[in-house]
């Protein structure tokens, strides 16, 4: 049996290896424009991808005070993902054309149900262009499998744990967000700009080269080792703006070998929500 790839797969692996039994999924998506990824689906994907949408299935509905983005139902991502034929057994794949900005919350959302048979394109739709490849606009029809959620409730953590562990020094948050907006300025997608106290800034595009793709595991274990002195990658908290690049920083760790961080999905968004919740501002 052929070892499943369960962080990073390159465009030449997803050639050589991809049967008609894997799911590949396109995720593009832009927060200024929503239907934006959709249209560019229909306008061309790579072969037998289907399209998810991070508003439509792979965030749950807002309240106001749970973030932009927060998490689906599990029963219902589990009934969408079936009904596109993923099974238990079901390699995915996952790619965007931002570097993996999108195709990472689909990845951590398949781990957190239980199926970790799920990988994000390398360099995404550019590394695949650049390999000389093809795209369709064929939409494919799949037949149904069977999906059950198998939760992993240790993989977040909600806003109550954050604010009583601000003074742990084991605790260590990573905020995936660009540095202005980690300082408190430029902000435009939230109604307050800052960060939460102690977090660590690590702006998830430093994750990648100058090719788009992820930089080399060793590098990367480097770079992340900096960020949590050496300690327990357990004890790491990812967040954002909204739960979706803080994912990309977890899945930056997951292919330098540092698993077990976990994703505050509710992230700076939901935070700044409660007036009561300290803010702070500058790097």
């Amino acid at each position: 049996m052929e070892k499943p790839f369960t962080s990073l797969i390159s465009v030449q692996e997803l050639v050589e290896s991809a049967t008609p039994s894997w799911r590949i999924f396109d995720c593009r998506f832009r927060l200024a424009d929503p239907a934006a990824g959709q249209q560019a689906y229909a306008e061309g994907h790579l072969p037998d991808a289907l399209f998810l949408d991070l508003e439509e299935d792979l965030s749950g509905p807002t309240s106001g005070l749970n973030g932009r983005h927060p998490l689906p139902d599990p029963q219902h991502l589990a009934a969408k993902l079936g009904s596109l034929g993923v099974g238990p057994d079901t390699q995915v794949v996952a790619y965007d054309d931002t570097g993996g900005m999108f195709a990472s919350r689909l990845w951590w959302l398949l781990r957190w149900l239980g199926h970790g048979k799920v990988a994000v394109l390398d360099g995404g739709l550019q590394a695949w262009a650049a390999c000389g490849k093809a795209l369709t606009t064929a939409i494919p029809e799949p037949t149904a499998a069977r999906f059950e959620a198998r939760l992993q409730r240790d993989m977040k953590v909600n806003a109550d744990y954050v604010l009583s562990h601000l003074d742990d020094p084991e605790v260590v948050i990573i905020d995936a967000r660009s540095p202005d907006r980690f300082r408190g300025e430029n902000e435009t997608l939230d109604p307050v700009g800052g960060h939460i106290p102690g977090a660590i800034n690590r702006f998830f595009q430093d994750n990648l080269g100058p090719d788009g793709r992820f930089k080399q595991a060793a590098q990367l274990q480097e770079e992340f080792g900096k960020l949590i002195k050496g300690g327990d990658a357990h004890k790491v908290v990812a967040q954002c703006g909204s739960g979706v690049t803080a994912c990309h920083n977890l899945l930056a760790m997951e292919a330098a070998g540092l698993d077990g961080a976990r994703l505050y999905p509710g992230s700076w968004s939901e935070w700044c929500a409660d007036p009561a919740r300290p803010v702070a501002t500058g790097a």
